[in-house]
């Protein structure tokens, strides 16, 4: 196929899983990004034409916009906090007028079920209005609305995940008997796709929705029989909202501010009241059931393509994140140790910190630590990792985000805590020379730019901890790279020998 696709959203959980699908069909697929290295990791990346830009700023679309045939509206900043309705609006019209200057042909764009009535949330009104405003000043339109999407990594699966997974007697408010039609992600997936090749899409809202209707409660009920968990659900009538969102962001990834509006959404019925678009497609969406065992075995496999996490907007703030620099009042630790271990087995251990793994060393610290983070507002250690052996730049680990990756040679994040400052963990590695075995320097580097006489009391409360802290970190770090080493050389001499 000859047919030049624009994607937006690649960095984020449908983009991600939209472009190799695309590729694989045939597509030319060129990506939109406000930050061309967080694609890297992406096992496609050297497939598809990247270009910088950003829907916010208008002067940045044209280049992306040349030749291309179909482009795919998937951005939403929800995650980014307040303000995010007006944000979208200003990126739809932004995107919009761009695709119909360059003569794109079609604009392919996946919002919500609009509920009707006036008890709209914010959340479902800015998805729909988004699909008003791209109408309005771009191209003909397909317009794909769906209700909760089941996958693994969806902020909508990950509330009801561990929901399910933490709490044996659920105190629910009333949003618990709400009635959704839940779509497991691989079929929105195909709807998007197979909507390229369908001309009766074009012009149309195309509601899509799963085989069943469901309530929440039965959503977390099929869960918990998946999983063989005995759970109890407790209706408290008068849990609002507000309140809710607080209790999510202690029990769930989910930060109060992601989780205050998907709540205020879940108390609107999204129902497909119009199947005449889902029959244009050979499409047969699988159960809730289905769509729960598929995502449970992606996680135990290890093999989550995408989370809701990845995306920029689900950072601090909106903008590209903000890169280290050696500025004055710039405080740093400093630690160096040199390990009998190659580079690629040291690198492995660093890049799988962090999650179900742990910090290395004081790991009950660390969450008296993330702990005291949700308590401010901050992600604290509920986020983890996507995938408990490989990262990507722009990924979240806990209450970090990876800034800089060099494979086997340097890993930085950059700290999503609440702090009175900007703080950096970073780890080097160095091979050393004039050795008979394989020997590494590991370099461990604690940044923090303080802001302020809070930041300066704030880092200096904390140097008591320091020498143990980040002395253990690297030390631990050094044992199991020396372990790693020793397992991998064994391996490879029974390898051998057979």
């Amino acid at each position: 196929m000859s047919e030049r696709i624009l994607l937006t959203g690649a960095t984020g959980y449908l983009g991600g899983r939209l472009a190799p699908r695309l590729l694989d069909r045939g597509y030319r697929v060129r990506c939109l990004v406000r930050d061309p290295d967080r694609l890297n990791g992406y096992d496609w990346e050297d497939r598809v034409d990247i270009v910088q830009g950003d829907v916010l700023q208008p002067d940045t679309l044209p280049p992306a916009m040349e030749g291309v045939d179909t482009a795919y509206y998937l951005i939403h900043s929800m995650a980014a906090g307040p303000g995010f309705a007006e944000r979208d609006r200003r990126a739809a019209a932004n995107f919009g007028r761009a695709a119909r200057e360059a003569g794109v042909r079609r604009v392919i764009y996946l919002g919500g079920i609009d509920p009707g009535g006036d008890e709209t949330s914010h959340h479902l009104q800015s998805r729909i209005e988004t699909g008003e405003v791209l109408r309005e000043t771009g191209p003909p339109l397909t317009e794909f609305r769906a209700a909760v999407i089941v996958g693994s990594g969806s902020a909508s699966f990950e509330l009801i995940r561990h929901l399910t997974e933490r709490l044996p007697v659920m105190i629910t408010p009333k949003w618990v008997r709400t009635r959704s039609q839940p779509i497991a992600i691989r079929d929105v997936l195909c709807y998007l796709m197979d909507g390229l090749r369908i001309p009766e899409t074009e012009g149309r809202i195309i509601e899509i929705g799963g085989p069943e209707i469901l309530t929440y409660e039965d959503m977390f009920r099929t869960y918990a029989d998946v999983r063989g968990l005995r759970r109890w659900v407790v209706d408290v009538p008068f849990l609002t909202p507000n309140l809710s969102s607080l209790w999510a962001g202690l029990v769930t990834p989910i930060s109060p501010s992601l989780a205050r509006p998907l709540i205020k959404g879940l108390g609107s019925e999204v129902l497909v009241t119009d199947p005449s678009g889902m029959a244009l497609f050979d499409v047969e969406p699988i159960s809730y059931e289905a769509a729960v065992r598929l995502a449970l075995e992606r996680f135990r496999r290890d093999e989550v393509e995408t989370s809701w996490s990845s995306a920029l907007s689900s950072s601090q703030g909106d903008n590209v994140a903000s890169e280290m620099t050696s500025e004055e009042g710039m405080i740093s630790d400093r630690r160096r140790l040199a390990v009998d271990a190659s580079p690629e087995s040291v690198f492995s251990v660093i890049k799988a910190i962090g999650g179900a793994s742990g910090w290395l060393y004081a790991n009950p610290l660390w969450h008296i630590r993330g702990l005291l983070d949700q308590i401010a507002g901050g992600p604290g250690l509920r986020r983890g990792r996507r995938n408990q052996s490989t990262v990507r730049v722009g990924e979240a680990i806990d209450f970090w985000r990876v800034e800089e990756l060099d494979e086997n040679r340097l890993l930085r994040l950059r700290a999503e805590m609440k702090v009175p400052g900007r703080a950096w963990l970073q780890f080097e590695v160095e091979p050393e020379e004039g050795s008979d075995t394989p020997r590494s320097r590991i370099t461990q580097t604690a940044f923090y730019e303080p802001k302020g006489l809070w930041g300066v009391v704030y880092w200096y409360s904390l140097v008591p901890f320091h020498p143990s802290i980040f002395k253990g970190m690297i030390k631990e770090l050094g044992r199991r790279a020396e372990k790693r080493e020793a397992e991998d050389r064994q391996a490879s001499f029974g390898a051998a020998a057979s």
